[in-house]
């Protein structure tokens, strides 16, 4: 059969055995029903003032009340004009406004975390309009710093040890609400609740707490589950959070489908609102699909995709891409599985988005390092740079330890494959530089996988559109999920 795999800008062919199955997240299985438009408000709202495990905004806020509104960045959670954030902080707004607070004491806040800060025309796209214009010349939107210690605040450390450092204006706030999206994540199985707090408004020293091999390479961590260790530190730095804050997070999570449409709207404390979304989130996300595993996984990487333009062609961020699929889809994985994927690769790094991954990807061609890794060991080294900080702040740069979580992931491809191969690189000597074979075509590289790992007659899985829609997580078709 002949299909059409990302590649690039464009897509390249592939002459594939007719016995090859096919599937195409939101359509193979279909998503659950998402609310309908003329629903949405109305949903939204109920939600909001039935929140779980806590009291409504209407009581909790009042006149005088500083109120921090924390939304994710582009990364996450679509930007039509039904999506999650536009519609919920539109409607939070109108109930704290009902309950006596200024508008003034409103700041909105970008987590960002570590991700580039949200250019002005990124914060527009995901806010919408009305909201940018109300609050972005009054200088009420603002970007998450993870490197200004004015706007910082050291809470100690976590029962176990995790240092908490957060950001000062949602410490300092009266009502600190979480703007989040119930949506399949490989780092901890969803994104929102307290994942979101712990990554979107802390600094680098939190985050390598959890993005490191110690805790991505352990046995919990890939197929990917709610009960990771990872998972874990996620809710203890939030509850640590909600603890010296003296008060808790006011949530407001969406349930997405692959289009980023609202399934449903839970609000409230993340300790008791989260089981209840991720129950709902579960439906969609863990897919029992196979009714066999699978020694061959086919799918192409656009250029651009999740993090930016370059994903697909920077060595180290198509590795972590890679590794993503296989955190998904590991259920679904014979123990011989081959990789194969088409990219460009073509030595587009995009330094001014990842000003510090060249260095990195050429430190691991050298040194004795074996293994991705090994590269850990210089993580404080590229974290405390004085020169890829400054990008970050002042030049809509990652952080530079971003770059050492994406390394720590891109490590689980080659734990859990025989090999992967890199088809279409248009400078193959960057995809072996990461431990791929190289081909020029998929026929070329499934030639040489039978050969070599998989025999003749493999099971093989295609997997077209698999970086352009919200993905989910494979399972056999016996095989039950209880998040």
């Amino acid at each position: 059969m002949n299909l059409s795999f990302e590649y690039g800008h464009g897509t390249m062919n592939a002459n594939l055995p007719d016995n090859t199955d096919i599937f195409i997240t939101g359509e193979t299985v279909a998503d659950p029903a998402y609310i309908p438009e003329e629903q949405l408000e109305e949903k939204t709202l109920e939600s909001i003032r039935n929140p779980i495990g806590m009291e409504p905004l209407s009581k909790l806020a009042k006149k005088g009340s500083k109120v921090a509104i924390v939304f994710p960045d582009r990364v996450k959670g679509g930007e039509q004009p039904t999506a999650h954030r536009k519609i919920s902080i539109k409607l939070i707004l109108k109930e704290l406004y009902g309950a006596g607070v200024d508008k003034k004491d409103v700041l909105l806040i970008c987590s960002n975390g570590l991700h580039r800060k949200n250019t002005e025309k990124e914060i527009r796209n995901v806010l919408g309009d009305e909201l940018f214009h109300e609050f972005w010349y009054s200088h009420q939107i603002m970007n998450h710093d993870s490197e200004n210690y004015e706007h910082l605040v050291d809470l100690g450390v976590t029962d176990r040890g995790d240092p908490v450092i957060m950001n000062k204006y949602v410490y300092e706030s009266d009502v600190a609400i979480l703007i989040g999206h119930t949506q399949g994540n490989p780092y901890g199985g969803y994104s929102g609740g307290y994942k979101h707090c712990s990554t979107g408004i802390t600094h680098w020293r939190s985050i390598a707490s959890h993005h490191v091999p110690e805790v991505m390479h352990r046995k919990d961590f890939v197929p990917v589950s709610g009960h990771s260790m990872m998972r874990t530190k996620f809710d203890e730095i939030g509850e640590h959070m909600e603890k010296c804050m003296g008060k808790k997070f006011f949530c407001c999570d969406a349930v997405l489908d692959s289009s980023s449409r609202q399934i449903a709207v839970f609000s409230g404390y993340a300790k008791e609102m989260q089981p209840v979304s991720w129950k709902e989130a579960d439906k969609r996300t863990y897919v029992p699909f196979a009714d066999k595993k699978y020694d061959v996984l086919v799918f192409g990487m656009p250029q651009f995709f999740h993090y930016g333009d370059g994903m697909g062609t920077n060595p180290i961020m198509l590795m972590q891409a890679l590794s993503a699929q296989v955190i998904r889809f590991k259920r679904i994985m014979s123990e011989n599985c081959v990789i194969i994927c088409s990219s460009v690769c073509n030595g587009y790094f995009h330094d001014e988005l990842w000003p510090y991954l060249r260095e990195m990807y050429e430190m691991f061609q050298k040194d004795g390092m074996n293994i991705l890794p090994d590269m850990n060991r210089l993580g404080e080294y590229f974290a405390t740079n004085e020169e890829y900080i400054r990008k970050y702040r002042f030049t809509n740069a990652f952080h530079p330890f971003h770059g050492f979580s994406m390394i720590s992931c891109g490590h689980i491809a080659e734990q859990n494959t025989s090999a992967i191969y890199l088809v279409g690189a248009e400078q193959p000597g960057y995809a072996r530089g990461m431990g791929l074979k190289t081909r020029a075509t998929f026929e070329e590289a499934l030639q040489d996988a039978k050969k070599k790992f998989v025999g003749q007659n493999p099971n093989i899985l295609a997997l077209p559109l698999t970086f352009k829609k919200a993905s989910v997580h494979l399972m056999m078709k016996d095989e039950l999920y209880n998040g």
